[in-house]
């Protein structure tokens, strides 16, 4: 009698199996390893006892326990940040394949100068009390750092994952600029949709969006302004990106729909909410606003995902090409 299929179990057991095997001989091959681990926790303890020179704001020494506070605190628009070392973390497994078929390990001196980059960053937001800029001068530092144990090669190729530490920088008041101009473009794109097509007369001033007879009235806050979901969507959109595509200028350009396609999401919110606030009134309406939140992904993930099947690349690479590509996505 025929052995039966190995379960989801077994499946998972020897997958791990095989990650471990891979990570366990890409460390052996790895070049420098005390240099980086030197390094690494040297800029650790660098970042932690000299991180932040903001105590008026929160009280540590820590850039690591500011950027916690600041993914934490509430109503804050960055609790994306808490997920994006894991996220790379991931995406470097994937991609462990490519990373071991990479041509050459070595040090490369100009990794150094970026190491260098990082650490004067680092001393400007120290003393301009500007702990942002300290940790752009963290991640760059770390990139820098594993440029020169490793060499361009492994820069290169850890790239794109590696833009997603981009997004462990808190924003905070500094979506402003933003969040304000994504309001109003909501907002206006609300009112327009609500009097073509649903026929409802809506009356809008600034970002307040009210019907004929303002009996109902709603904010376009800056919640409301897609930022949650951009922040969110963005890198999401990055990692998808990566693992399906090689060429960076379709990685770009889906990362780049990513903005459109979240405003398109909360654009529909709201008007879901206009058309039930005018139906059944402005307290049914707000409370199916909060029903609501999570509509924005489905729509965008949506979209993203109908771009993929045009935006793919094409099946017919060389043969050498077809077979390395599967290698490393395996």
């Amino acid at each position: 009698m025929a052995n039966n299929p190995p379960n989801l179990l077994s499946q998972m057991k020897e997958q791990t199996r095989l990650i471990r095997r891979d990570l366990y001989q890409l460390w052996r091959v790895l070049p420098h390893k005390s240099v980086f681990l030197v390094g690494s926790l040297g800029l650790v303890a660098l970042f932690h006892l000299l991180g932040n020179s903001t105590f008026g704001y929160v009280d540590t020494h820590s850039v690591f326990s500011w950027m916690i506070n600041a993914y934490n605190a509430p109503l804050s628009e960055d609790g994306h940040g808490n997920l994006i070392p894991f996220a790379v973390l991931a995406l470097l497994v994937w991609k462990r394949k490519e990373l071991l078929d990479t041509p050459s390990y070595g040090a490369w001196w100009a990794g150094f100068l970026i190491l260098a980059l990082g650490l004067l960053l680092h001393l400007v937001g120290y003393v301009a009390q500007q702990t942002r800029i300290s940790v752009l001068g963290l991640f760059l530092g770390f990139y820098g750092l594993m440029g020169f144990c490793w060499g361009k090669s492994w820069m290169k190729v850890t790239f794109f994952p590696y833009v997603l530490f981009l997004f462990c920088v808190p924003v905070g008041s500094l979506a402003q600029p933003v969040t304000f101009p994504l309001r109003l473009l909501v907002s206006s794109v609300a009112a327009f949709l609500a009097h073509n097509v649903l026929q409802i007369e809506v009356v809008r001033q600034g970002t307040l969006l009210m019907d004929a007879g303002e009996t109902f009235t709603y904010d376009v806050a800056a919640a409301c302004s897609g930022i949650r979901s951009l922040m969110t969507l963005v890198p999401l959109t990055l990692a998808f990106a990566f693992i399906n595509y090689r060429a960076w200028w379709r990685r770009l350009f889906l990362m780049l729909l990513s903005v459109p396609f979240a405003v398109a999401g909360n654009t529909l919110r709201i008007l879901i909410v206009i058309w039930i606030g005018n139906r059944f009134g402005q307290e049914v309406g707000l409370d199916w606003e909060q029903k609501l939140g999570l509509i924005t992904f489905p729509i965008a993930l949506g979209g993203i995902f109908l771009v993929d099947i045009w935006l793919r690349e094409p099946s017919s690479m060389p043969d050498k090409k077809r077979a390395h590509a599967g290698e490393v996505g395996a």
